[in-house]
């Protein structure tokens, strides 16, 4: 007898096929065994199936049918019992095989529907005949063909573009959950595949969390798997993705490795996750304060790279005079007893020391003043009013103008269109 690694749990049809039965139980030694089977074999299991089982599972049940040859039945039967149980024997995604050699034809379409999220295999027991592939048996004096197959192999597409939408969506973490779902049933040609997806997507949501390094090392690993899984064939569309992010992972490189105690990356990203938060995730609230953080980076990407100033840490010296005595009387903390620039004294500062960023910053004021003061009177920021998108979309217009930034330097997400 053919033997396979042992098994965490087989759920197997049962109505008069003993030997059948008495080898796939021999073959796969499972830890737990469920016997689906109508109340007329349930003496079958007692009298001629567990005698001449070699390996006792530590755990066994079985679930009574009424109507073996009626789908609906079949189905409400199973899925009011088995799941409980496999719950109950802790029973993970891409655990369970199920025998579906004895199944009458409804009892296989409920087997097959019930135990999708657990199952990763599915075997059974034919009568051999000519172009059949499987690996022949004697058994009991015929010859079957022992027939195995993963349902997870077709029904994946379906989930990988469930996760492309989600992802698509900018919710990553749900996106990565679900291909690392797929991944543990899929057979094994397939998971690199599906794990360079949640990799990928648990990449990005590092990212949206500004963990700069761990994403990037996150997407980086999910590049080369899905380099490879092209070279492979993979699903339509993955060479084109592949491309955008690695010009991501270009970014995040630059990012990380900057040694600057302001990195001039940072403002750029703050503004691409700003505009994310406003059309992508359509959460203004969230998106305006990413947009002030944005243009304060600007400024302090300035101060430090023209001047050597550091907001959170100026010494009035550096300042124009005429700001001096204002930095000493209104920006000193008294607890650490160190001056920092407040949003707009930072432009006020760089204006003064001849900028062109702080001179743009005074010309655009009487534009900006109404749209600071939206942010400021937001229920993110210090106020009672829910922000609306196109004051954050004036802001951030504003933001572009004003830092000269060009949005092809932004950096953007991929779409998967997997």
């Amino acid at each position: 007898m053919a033997q396979d690694q042992p098994i965490k749990a087989l759920v197997i049809a049962l109505t008069d096929d003993v030997a059948a039965a008495e080898y796939s139980i021999n073959r796969l030694k499972p830890d737990a065994l469920c016997f689906i089977l109508p109340e007329s074999s349930k003496a079958l299991v007692e009298s001629a199936v567990q005698p001449k089982i070699e390996q006792m599972p530590r755990r066994w049940d079985w679930i009574v049918m009424a109507e073996i040859g009626e789908f609906t039945n079949c189905y409400q039967t199973l899925a009011r019992s088995l799941p409980d149980l496999l719950r109950t024997w802790e029973v993970q995604p891409g655990e369970l095989v199920v025998d579906m050699t004895g199944a009458t034809p409804a009892m296989a379409g409920a087997l097959t529907v019930v135990t999708l999220p657990w199952s990763s295999r599915l075997v059974s027991l034919v009568p051999a005949r000519e172009g059949l592939e499987g690996e022949p048996i004697n058994l009991g004096g015929k010859t079957v063909v022992w027939t195995q197959g993963n349902p997870w192999d077709e029904v994946a597409t379906v989930s990988r573009r469930e996760g492309c939408e989600l992802f698509n969506r900018g919710l990553f973490a749900a996106a990565a959950k679900l291909f690392r779902e797929v991944e543990v049933r899929v057979s094994g040609g397939q998971k690199p595949l599906y794990r360079a997806f949640a990799d990928l997507a648990e990449g990005y949501d590092l990212w949206e969390r500004f963990h700069y390094r761990q994403a990037w090392d996150k997407l980086k690993t999910a590049t080369k798997a899905l380099e490879m899984a092209s070279l492979w064939g993979g699903p339509p569309g993955l060479k084109a993705v592949v491309l955008p992010i690695k010009t991501n992972a270009g970014f995040l490189e630059k990012l990380v490795l900057d040694p600057a105690e302001v990195k001039e990356s940072v403002a750029l990203d703050l503004l691409a996750h700003a505009s994310r938060r406003l059309h992508v995730a359509h959460d203004p609230e969230a998106a305006m304060d990413a947009l002030v953080r944005a243009l304060e980076a600007f400024a302090q990407r300035q101060l430090f790279k023209s001047h050597k100033i550091k907001s959170w840490d100026v010494q009035p010296e550096q300042l124009p005079q005429a700001l001096q005595e204002t930095c000493r009387v209104c920006y000193l903390e008294d607890i650490d007893g160190k001056y920092k620039l407040a949003l707009q004294a930072q432009f006020r500062v760089l204006a003064g020391l001849g900028d062109q960023l702080g001179q743009s910053f005074l010309r655009e004021w009487p534009t900006m003043k109404p749209l600071l003061d939206a942010a400021n009177h937001a229920v993110l920021g210090h106020g009672f009013e829910p922000v609306k998108a196109e004051r954050v979309q004036q802001l951030y217009d504003t933001v572009v103008k004003l830092s000269g930034v060009s949005e092809t330097s932004l950096p953007r997400f991929p779409v998967l269109n997997l």
